[in-house]
């Protein structure tokens, strides 16, 4: 089974979590940053982060917002060379300042502060996850020269997981194959993906996650794009495929609840375009494929 890169041309109306153009995000890691008044502060808990009212919408507050004091926040990232902190369960009282499940930055109005909120999650997770050695139990130590901690007893570097996942559209003629995962946090169709396993190819990974999931045999796998999701981790590798309707859906009830054909002008309530699941359901749904 053959790779084909670049296989479909994106529009530019499309805009997914973290394509934030013209903004620009800058994630070389700079260690012992000191945090200034203007900088972002992002404070999480509980998979919460700390958001500013402004108007209807949240925003990312800034230092200069805190009276009181922070210590040591983690130098995380610059976007348009402001700079992000992020802070673990800071004590904050203020009207204006509320505590929020982390997946309300899918719905921001402003899109960086979305992907900014997003991306520090991972990080600081990730920050918060590694506080002690795997090997050996002692308390790690923030590296230097660059983003990882480091054990000071065994020196074990532990970098920042990124977990490659697939998602593939699949089609027949006018019809998607969409499924309803019974631990997604919403009512809504989506696509089949799943995680890359220990010795797989990508492509291997999509017809295994297909015959396990909905139990379909697939063809024509051609590569879409790819998504940085930073809810799980993950890297998101979008494909198509298509298959045979007349083949029985045999679902894993483990994971699917529902599963079906839906035709083209007549989908269900699905994920959102933010998303490459939905990203790849409108780009069917305009027949881009």
């Amino acid at each position: 089974m053959q790779l084909k890169l670049n296989a479909f041309k994106i529009k530019d109306d499309q805009s997914m979590l973290n394509e934030i153009g013209p903004a620009i995000l800058d994630n070389k890691y700079l260690h012992d940053q000191e945090i200034g008044d203007d900088d972002f502060l992002l404070c999480y808990g509980d998979n919460q982060l700390l958001l500013k009212r402004s108007g209807d919408d949240y925003e990312i507050p800034r230092r200069r917002d805190f009276i009181e004091p922070i210590e040591a926040p983690v130098y995380l990232f610059s976007i348009n060379s402001n700079r992000c902190f992020g802070f673990i369960e800071s004590p904050v009282n203020h009207p204006s300042y509320e505590y929020h499940d982390i997946f309300v930055l899918r719905n921001l109005k402003s899109r960086e502060f979305a992907w900014i909120g997003s991306v520090g999650y991972q990080l600081m997770t990730w920050h918060q996850n590694n506080k002690y050695c795997g090997k050996c139990g002692s308390k790690t130590e923030l590296k230097k020269d660059e983003r990882a901690t480091v054990c000071p007893q065994c020196n074990l570097a532990i970098y920042p997981k990124i977990s490659p996942a697939v998602i593939v559209a699949i089609t027949c003629n006018d019809k998607i194959l969409l499924a309803k995962g019974k631990h997604y946090r919403g009512d809504f169709y989506a696509l089949i993906a799943g995680y890359v396993d220990v010795g797989e190819s990508i492509e291997e990974t999509v017809v295994r996650e297909v015959k396990e999931e909905i139990g379909l045999d697939i063809r024509n796998l051609k590569y879409y794009k790819s998504q940085p999701w930073p809810f799980s981790a993950s890297l998101m590798l979008g494909f198509t495929a298509e298959a045979d309707d007349t083949q029985p859906i045999v679902i894993d009830e483990e994971e699917i609840g529902e599963a079906g054909w839906f035709e083209r002008g007549n989908l269900p309530t699905h994920a959102s375009a933010i998303s490459i699941s939905g990203d790849l359901i409108e780009a069917f749904e305009k027949g881009i494929f």
